[in-house]
């Protein structure tokens, strides 16, 4: 049964100059060369200072791990001929959204005339984890639920407490400048597959958008592809770190559906309720409260994830996802990229030092790349456009 639970992952990099630690609209450097090594897993965003990769449909998180590994390998590889470096947080600490290039391309041209400063100030990366869902009913009725966790894992992940040079006080800064686009945030549920496409096709026919990908929530039924795509979390700086995520929203999945099987419910929570707890994690990540919306109280988040993984718990093994998802404990342990960046900031009052830990952290353990030639195209359907 749990053969059924794909996993894709993309990451969205940073493209910077090590030597003044900002950030440099390069990605026509290197893009034509990653191409011929990676062909569709690699592609420029709407800004020139972001190279985006996508893993191929990877049957189980070793998969996963490993194509994943393998191109921040081959990425951080090819910015370095450049005389650049990657770097994996969700903002930059200092560098500003106006000093950025768009990447000359029709349809960022059009989102840009759609959407401008909106558009434009757009200086955010992130982390996209799709998990295979066959059934377009199922998966409606597995996003249903799957909103409850959207804040719990956003604590996990946050990389963006820095905006332009300034702290922001937030530990994730990048969900409050994405909630400037539209049909952004979590969703709200919906009674059926049908009565979703409904809401896509109004939108459609009344203008609002040409398609189903201009829908941005954090946690979507992709447009094209047959899985449910989390896109809440801030991308972590570490690739352990991203790997236990993605296993963390494939047990998720697994477990709701083992749920739906036995013909048990898992209860709904109004969407501004959700976005309560939402708010606790972008301001206060692992260290704040969220609601017990059963007990109605006030609950430390660290609380609420370790009753996660024990929601999961009983589905780990069935998805060969032990190691990486005891991965989470380690997190918990260590926090998360936003608190190293404020502890480096706090103990070096420099900028440039937090960068210099980004680029660190980004890379470790993954292996240099030396040879490209070795390394082929995957051929996937998975990197999504969004």
């Amino acid at each position: 049964m749990f053969s059924q639970f794909t996993l894709g992952i993309e990451e969205e990099f940073q493209i910077v100059d090590p030597q003044t630690r900002e950030l440099r609209s390069h990605v026509s450097e290197f893009l034509e060369e990653g191409k011929m090594i990676l062909g569709e897993q690699i592609k420029p965003e709407m800004i020139q200072s972001m190279v985006e990769v996508g893993t191929g449909i990877c049957k189980n998180i070793q998969e996963a791990r490993a194509d994943i590994t393998r191109l921040r390998s081959i990425i951080s590889g090819l910015a370095a001929k450049t005389g650049l470096v990657i770097v994996a947080a969700s903002t930059h600490p200092f560098s500003r959204w106006q000093d950025q290039k768009i990447y000359d391309d029709e349809r960022y041209e059009l989102l840009v005339e759609e959407l401008q400063s909106v558009a434009r100030s757009l200086l955010i990366f992130g982390l996209h984890v799709h998990v295979g869902v066959a059934e377009p009913e199922r998966r409606i009725h597995i996003m249903n639920a799957a909103r409850y966790f959207l804040p719990h894992v956003l604590a996990l992940t946050t990389s963006s407490p820095f905006w332009m040079g300034q702290n922001t006080g937030l530990k994730s800064y990048r969900t409050e400048v994405f909630k400037k686009f539209p049909r952004t945030d979590i969703p709200d549920h919906f009674d059926s597959y049908s009565n979703f496409q409904r809401y896509v096709d109004l939108l459609v026919k009344t203008g609002c958008i040409n398609d189903g990908k201009k829908i941005w929530w954090d946690l979507r039924p992709h447009p094209v592809f047959p899985t449910l795509e989390f896109r809440v979390c801030d991308i972590p700086t570490r690739v352990d770190d991203t790997v236990a995520i993605a296993a963390l929203f494939q047990a998720i999945v697994a477990k709701l559906t083992k749920l739906i099987e036995k013909n048990l419910g898992f209860r709904l929570y109004r969407r501004m309720l959700i976005q309560e707890n939402k708010w606790r994690a972008v301001r206060w990540g692992l260290d704040g409260k969220m609601i017990d919306f059963g007990k109605q109280k006030e609950v430390p988040t660290r609380d609420l994830i370790l009753e996660l993984l024990d929601f999961v718990d009983d589905v780990v093994d069935e998805l060969g996802s032990r190691k990486e998802i005891e991965h989470i404990h380690t997190i918990l342990e260590r926090r998360t990229s936003a608190e190293e960046q404020l502890r480096v900031f706090n103990e070096t009052r420099d900028l440039n030092a937090v960068v210099d830990r980004l680029i660190e952290l980004t890379m470790e353990n993954v292996p240099v790349a030396t040879d490209f030639t070795m390394s082929a195209p995957v051929k996937t359907a998975s990197t999504i456009s969004k």
